[in-house]
């Protein structure tokens, strides 16, 4: 070849495309899923602080209920609840749209750097408030920073993280979240019965340290390589690589993987032509909605995937819980039970860990949806039946905190590495960010319609409600059934191949049998790209 040299253009073997891990390298990927705790604290917070004595006299201007007297005026309205918990959601939304085009032009890891600075300003806000303009001011603009956060994070984990754990580390991502509600739900535990501000704004204050933390930790961590493969940066790509994988920048291993990743990206421009900022957003929708491996069934897969995850209800528990579990009667202590709730969720969360990679994503949504659905009719039934009852309220509690450990297992961590596994390079970003924008905006419509739904001043369905979330979880069940592809043990580029060649109920007995660097037969020399004629031998010299 011209100018000498050696070029490898991959291993011909597709399960040696990807090099093996240090110690040091599996802490780098799973130190992103700290992200989560964002999420997770604030789910945790803001259900506990709408329960508090002091709050509620305070932003809702009502006076302290009297010893033994009926204590039924002394809720925040319903549309309060609504509007406090919707417009985070409404902002992350927002965030999670920007956030595709900012960590394709900025880059993965600066996106979420910059989504902390605006989350920080936001917690400023709340916890400056002391009336509802100022806290819905702060929790708007905090939400544009976790929705950069939460879409970006996912991206950035599925594109470090090594194929044969990438489940298990994107799971750990919802692990975060519950952890960040457990963190949440006892911190208002604590300061429940203060009778002053600190009573909420200790509770807000301290998600400032997630910011904080992330940030710090983020900034010595290696960008993405396939975002610098996108950008055209091969020797940045490389390097990257390097730290991320443990191994030396010129390693076998390390040209190999990029070789792959080149090799994947130069095969999707191909067939997904970059001509203009519209053009590559509509990207997304180009395709036949019954052809898998399309741009079209790939983003409606992802952002499917997101808004089934919030159709199984897992938030009204986690949003509306401590009111929810007031309004059931015979509960002495609401916050001691949102806190045990919390308990079951992150207890539960690990488990996927090993089951994501053992069984795989499927097996998790399907059966998962199978439990939700029988633990959310029983709960509705026995409510329905004798729902003053207080052992019926104690069955009641104790199928919430099943329901609550299936979704934790499965469709907590599941969607979120669905997600994550999607999209080809070229629309990754866009497609992950419409994905998880997705699971805000339902989450808003949530948030917004609930306390419309078991309001006592408005639905007052109670019990009841679970008959909604458990008929949406029927829904889950044949989703995951007929459109989720098993993807265990592939790296992003065999994924991409998988969609292409089988069907989502074959998907589990598929294995690759090239790679796409072999196939295309393109090379690394020097940390540039070669395309190369037919060549027999690994390396040319």
């Amino acid at each position: 070849m011209p100018g000498g040299g050696v070029i490898s253009i991959g291993s011909a073997d597709p399960n040696r495309i990807e090099a093996p891990m240090t110690l040091k390298a599996y802490f780098i990927c799973a130190f992103a899923a700290f992200g989560g705790i964002f999420f997770g604290y604030d789910s945790g917070y803001v259900n506990g602080v709408m329960g508090m004595p002091y709050f509620i006299h305070e932003f809702a201007n009502l006076p302290y209920p009297e010893a033994g007297a009926s204590a039924d005026y002394f809720i925040i309205p319903s549309w309060r609840q609504s509007l406090i918990v919707s417009i985070l959601s409404a902002g992350t939304f927002i965030g999670a749209v920007v956030s595709g085009d900012l960590a394709d032009y900025l880059g993965r890891r600066t996106t979420i750097l910059m989504g902390c600075g605006i989350f920080s300003v936001g917690v400023v806000l709340q916890v400056a408030s002391s009336a509802y303009s100022l806290l819905i001011a702060g929790r708007l603009i905090a939400g544009l920073g976790v929705g950069f956060v939460s879409a970006i994070i996912i991206l950035y984990m599925s594109e470090i993280a090594p194929r044969k754990y990438r489940g298990t580390i994107v799971s750990a991502y919802q692990f975060c979240i519950t952890v960040g509600i457990l963190l949440a739900s006892c911190v208002v535990y604590a300061t429940q019965n203060k009778r002053d501000s600190s009573a909420y704004r200790i509770p807000i204050a301290i998600q400032w340290i997630w910011a904080l933390v992330l940030a710090f930790g983020l900034a010595f961590l290696p960008e993405s390589p396939r975002y610098f493969v996108k950008k055209g940066r091969l020797d940045r790509a490389a390097q990257s690589l390097s730290k991320i994988r443990g191994q030396p920048v010129d390693s076998e291993y390390i040209q190999d993987e990029l070789a792959e990743i080149v090799a994947n990206y130069e095969y999707e421009k191909q067939a997904i032509p970059q001509t203009g900022y519209l053009s590559s957003w509509a990207n997304c929708f180009k395709g036949s909605i019954f052809v898998p491996s399309s741009n079209l069934r790939r983003t409606l897969l992802g952002t499917s995937a997101q808004m089934m995850q919030q159709w199984t209800g897992i938030n009204f528990i986690f949003y509306f819980g401590t009111t929810f579990f007031t309004q059931l009667g015979t509960i002495d202590n609401p916050f001691l039970i949102s806190l045990i709730t919390t308990l079951v969720n992150v207890c539960s969360t690990p488990i996927s860990f090993w089951t994501v990679e053992r069984f795989g994503r499927r097996p998790l949504l399907i059966f998962g949806a199978l439990g939700m659905v029988v633990c959310q009719f029983i709960i509705a039934i026995a409510g329905t039946v004798d729902g003053k009852n207080p052992t019926t309220v104690k069955v009641e509690i104790a199928f919430i905190c099943i329901y609550i450990s299936f979704f934790a297992s499965t469709w907590g961590p599941g969607a979120w590495v669905v997600v994550g596994e999607m999209f080809p390079l070229p629309i990754r970003a866009r497609g992950v960010a419409l994905s998880v924008s997705s699971n805000w905006l339902w989450n808003c419509v949530i948030a917004v319609i609930t306390p419309y739904m078991v309001g006592r001043d408005k639905g007052d369905l109670g019990p009841k409600v679970f008959f909604v979330w458990g008929s949406l979880c029927v829904g889950c069940f044949f989703w995951a059934y007929f459109l989720v592809f098993e993807t265990k043990g592939l790296s992003l580029e065999q994924v991409d191949r998988l969609l292409e060649e089988s069907t989502p109920r074959k998907s589990s007995k598929w294995a690759p049998s090239t790679t796409y660097a072999n196939d295309m037969e393109i090379g690394i020399k020097d940390g540039h790209m070669e395309k190369l004629g037919h060549v027999e031998n690994k390396e040319v010299v």
